[in-house]
């Protein structure tokens, strides 16, 4: 079911309820018609106070105070329900302070190499210092440009496995990819290797069946489902563990944007060419996404786990290392460390800024961020789908990507189907890969991963992928809209922070 429709259905229902309502009232205690009236309105105006005082970033919240002010009854249940952290799960409230106490296994992993850098990036500063992720030292790092390339990396070093391997992916489809994989796992888990695995059960509501974790748990891989559904708040759920990512006996680390569906490794292709990028790491920063892998799985399964006993020895890596942070971000503790840390980069670039996006639905502070970086004389790059996946999601990128060009920047789409990795490169020096889209959805409502990292061998493969698929790509140019189009466009960017 599209955006477009289920916003349609959300406010046709709003409507309908608060018609009904009113005139329920009005025909049954008409004196008190007006007392209700006016404390419908009252109600919507401290709501929206409440909003405002809360909100750290009101864009993503418009639409609610729309909605309130509108329907001050409906909308304010609405908001209290579906829009808010007011009314929060358990299993929520769980995941956030695990993700908290499990950063203090990172502080003391913190190296004496903050100082020597915290002056020279402020980036590396903001994320060591304050958000409590490590600069680490990695032996490799190593980026892959297509979804074929990254699980045939993955393959090859699930079949090495030894003693554990930890997986965490947003979906998982049934189909030939996940066969191959699982087919190594069941033969993995019955000679002994630990085998863990947490997927997102809203994400993977059509994809696999409901209790899928059972019959995994039947070939001896241990599951944890984030937030099982119901039927219909799991349409209508904030919060999504849109995380990815491959641990192997604590010595590689995989992530980026792929999910383990057949459309990326292309033996689909509903959008064209499937375009994916991921990254693997070797080194220190293993043990970071090995604590966050685990504050999930802690969180979830409400096991007590010793996260030390999975982190192998420190190894002294010879000069020169390339340094990375790799981080998490927790749209519970209203740090947005993904929006901030894109920011930062952005902010301190003195030449070339290139983006690859799925999604180009900016809140106002990123937007503002790349529009002064053009207007400065940065060389913004940004490359977009050519083909979409969700009509209404295209047509606000579009409609951003034409007042980005207004500002100076450049916009590209790819040509060959659907571009779906997540890359920040700045000067041709730093660099951001994960799971981070450039929307409001993994900026603020979802769990994410990204790692930062620069003195690496990768920037030059990500400085040569960008090349090529530009090679692919066109400058993105401006149609002129009628009227409608015009309302059509605005309507939905005004709701692009529910999409």
């Amino acid at each position: 079911m599209s955006f477009f429709v289920i916003l349609a259905i959300f406010l046709m229902v709003g409507i309908s309820l608060e018609v009904f309502f009113s005139l329920y009232i009005f025909i049954h205690f008409q004196r008190f018609f007006f007392f209700v009236l006016l404390f419908g309105k009252v109600l919507g105006v401290l709501i929206v106070l409440q909003i405002i005082k809360k909100s750290k970033s009101l864009n993503k919240d418009i639409p609610w105070i729309v909605i309130v002010l509108l329907f001050p009854y409906i909308g304010t249940l609405f908001y209290l329900t579906i829009g808010s952290d007011v009314i929060q799960s358990k299993k929520l409230r769980k995941i956030s302070k695990k993700i908290e106490d499990q950063k203090q296994c990172l502080i003391t992993e913190i190296l004496g190499l903050v100082e020597e850098l915290q002056e020279e990036n402020n980036t590396i500063k903001y994320l060591s210092l304050y958000c409590d992720y490590p600069i680490t030292k990695d032996k490799k790092i190593e980026y892959y440009r297509s979804g074929e390339q990254f699980f045939e990396e993955c393959k090859k070093e699930l079949k090495k496995a030894k003693k554990f391997i930890l997986m965490e992916f947003f979906t998982i489809e049934l189909g030939s990819l996940w066969d191959e994989i699982l087919d190594i796992l069941k033969e993995k888990a019955q000679n002994g290797v630990e085998v863990r695995l947490i997927y997102d059960a809203t994400a993977c509501m059509k994809k696999i069946p409901a209790k899928y974790y059972k019959k995994l748990e039947g070939y001896g891989i241990e599951c944890a489902v984030f937030e099982k559904n119901t039927p219909l708040l799991g349409i209508l759920k904030n919060h999504r563990d849109h995380h990815k990512c491959l641990i192997i006996d604590g010595k590689i680390a995989f992530t980026g944007g792929m999910n383990i569906e057949d459309r990326y490794v292309n033996l689909e292709q509903p959008y064209g060419y499937w375009k994916d990028v991921g990254i693997s790491l070797e080194g220190e920063g293993v043990r970071t996404f090995t604590v966050m892998f685990f504050s999930m799985w802690q969180a979830l399964r409400e096991e007590q786990i010793e996260v030390s006993n999975y982190f192998v020895p420190n190894r002294n890596i010879k000069e020169p290392a390339s340094i990375a942070i790799p981080f998490g971000d927790n749209p519970l503790d209203q740090e947005n460390i993904g929006k901030n840390t894109y920011i930062s980069m952005i902010h301190q670039a003195k030449k070339t800024i290139t983006i690859f996006t799925p999604y180009l639905i900016l809140d106002m502070d990123l937007y503002q961020a790349l529009a002064f970086a053009a207007k400065r004389g940065v060389d913004v790059k940004i490359i977009i789908p050519g083909i979409p996946d969700k009509r209404s999601v295209y047509q606000v990128s579009l409609a951003t990507a034409q007042k980005l060009i207004q500002d100076q920047a450049k916009i590209y789409t790819y040509t060959k189907g659907f571009l779906h990795g997540k890359v920040l490169l700045v000067d041709d020096k730093e660099a951001i890969v994960g799971t981070i889209n450039t929307d409001y959805r993994s900026l603020y409502f979802d769990f994410e991963y990204g790692v930062y990292f620069k003195n690496s061998n990768a920037i030059d493969e990500i400085k040569k992928d960008i090349e090529e698929t530009l090679q692919d790509a066109k400058e993105f140019v401006p149609q002129k809209k009628n009227c409608v189009q015009y309302l059509i466009d605005a309507f939905l960017q005004l709701f692009s922070p529910l999409m």
